[in-house]
C-alpha cells in the first residue's frame, strides 16, 4: 500500500508563485468582488481561448444553471437527465421548474435525443442535456427537436470545456450552456462557474441577473441574487488558464493509456464519443455487474486507491427530492459504472498499477 492515497482526481494547479503574483494586484487594487478588473480578464481570456462571443463568469456551476433559466423566464416542465450531479436538478427545481427525465444512450451516456419528444407536453419549457463527463451530446438533434417545439436549450456543460463540435467549443451550443470552474474540472477557479450565450441581451440580462438585477447604473431592473466570482477565485483562474492546453493534451494521453490496458477486458465497457471531440476530463468503465464493480473497488481502496461511482444512484431515484420517473438504462448503467484516477499529477506508473489491478481481480 502507498503512503498517500490516490484520489480520483485532484485539481491542476498552476505554480504557487504565479498565482501569488496575480494576488498581488489584488492587494494593490483592494477589489475582490464586484465585477473585478481579473474577473474581467479571466472572462476576456476564456474567449480568445475557447473562441467564444461572451462568458459571464459566476460563484458555481449550479448557479449557472439557476442564471440561464433564470434568464430564458423559463415556469414548466424542463426535460433533463437522470445520470448527472444532483445539481442540475437542484437548480432546475430552485427555479420553480419540474424536471422531467430522459434515459440515456447506454453509449454515450447523454440524453437519448430519440426518447425526448414522447416525453413533451404543454406544459413543456425547455430541454436540459448534460455532456456527461465532457462527451458532447447529439447538439443537432436536441435543436431539431426544440425547433420543431418551440422549446429552449440549455446545456449542463459543467464537465465540457475543451469539448468541441465541428470545430467550435461545445459550450456555443444551446440558447445557453452552463459550464462549472469548480476544483474537479479541466479548468478551476476553486469554486466558479460561468454562463456562455450567443445572445447579446441575454448576455447582457445574465450579468445583471448575478448582481442582483442592477444594470450598469446601479438600478435594480429586474429580480437577481448574488452569483458573483471574487478577484481571489478569477486570479486562480487565470493562472490555471495558461496551462489548459497542455493540461488537455495530458488528460487525453493518459485516457488513452488506460483504453489500451483495459480495452481486452471482456468484463469492462467504455463510453463512446460519437459526436465531436471529448475533453477526456474522466475516465468512466462500465463494470458486467455492479458485483464485479464493488470487488474492483475493494481491491482499488486495499491498495490506497479511491475511485468514485460517478453517477451512482440515477438521479430519477430520488424520491425525497423528486417524483419517481423510470429510466432503467440510467439506473443499470449508474450500478455498474466507476471512474478511475485521472489527473495532471497522476503517474503512468499508478495507471498501469491501477490497470493491473482490475485486469488480476478479472
Amino acid at each position: 500500500m502507498t503512503d498517500k492515497p490516490i484520489f480520483v482526481t485532484m485539481p491542476s494547479l498552476a505554480p504557487l508563485d504565479e498565482y501569488v503574483e496575480l494576488l498581488k494586484q489584488v492587494w494593490e487594487s483592494g477589489i475582490l468582488t464586484h465585477n473585478g478588473p481579473l474577473v474581467q480578464e479571466l472572462e476576456r481570456q476564456l474567449c480568445n481561448t475557447l473562441n467564444l462571443p461572451h462568458f459571464v463568469a459566476v460563484a458555481n456551476g449550479t448557479i449557472a444553471i439557476q442564471m440561464a433559466i433564470k434568464a430564458l423566464q423559463l415556469k414548466g416542465e424542463i426535460i433533463t437527465t437522470p445520470f448527472t450531479w444532483i445539481a442540475t436538478v437542484s437548480a432546475i427545481q430552485w427555479e420553480g421548474c419540474i424536471p422531467v427525465f430522459c434515459d440515456i444512450d447506454p453509449q454515450t451516456l447523454n440524453i437519448d435525443p430519440a426518447k425526448i419528444e414522447a416525453l413533451i407536453t404543454p406544459d413543456t419549457v425547455a430541454i436540459l442535456p448534460v455532456h456527461v463527463f465532457g462527451n458532447p451530446c447529439d447538439v443537432e438533434a436536441i435543436e431539431s427537436i426544440a425547433k420543431k417545439h418551440n422549446l429552449k436549450v440549455i446545456y449542463d456543460a459543467a464537465h465540457a470545456i475543451g469539448s468541441t463540435y465541428n470545430g467550435r467549443s461545445i459550450l456555443e451550443y444551446g440558447d445557453i450552456s452552463a459550464t462549472s470552474l469548480h476544483a474537479t474540472k479541466i479548468l478551476n477557479t476553486a469554486e466558479g462557474g460561468g454562463c456562455i450565450t450567443q445572445d447579446e441581451q441575454l448576455n447582457e440580462k445574465l450579468k445583471r441577473i448575478r448582481f442582483f438585477g442592477h444594470n450598469d447604473q446601479k438600478d435594480v431592473v429586474e429580480e437577481g441574487f448574488n452569483g458573483k466570482l471574487t478577484e481571489i477565485h478569477a486570479a486562480l483562474g487565470l493562472a490555471n488558464l495558461k496551462y489548459l492546453h497542455n493540461i488537455l493534451a495530458d488528460r487525453r494521453e493518459k485516457y488513452i493509456l488506460y483504453l489500451e490496458l483495459l480495452s481486452n477486458n471482456p468484463k469492462l465497457s467504455f463510453q463512446h464519443s460519437s459526436k465531436g471531440e471529448t475533453n477526456y476530463s474522466y475516465f468512466p468503465v462500465i463494470f458486467e455487474s455492479e458485483n464485479l464493480l464493488l470487488k474492483a473497488v475493494e481491491q482499488l481502496n486495499a491498495q490506497n486507491i479511491i475511485p468514485r461511482r460517478y453517477f451512482y444512484p440515477s438521479v430519477n431515484t430520488y424520491t425525497k427530492i423528486v417524483e419517481y420517473q423510470p429510466c432503467p438504462i440510467s439506473v443499470d448503467i449508474s450500478r455498474r459504472i466507476l471512474c478511475l484516477p485521472l489527473y495532471w499529477s497522476l503517474s503512468v506508473d499508478d495507471i498501469r498499477r491501477i490497470a493491473n489491478i482490475i485486469n488480476t481481480l478479472f
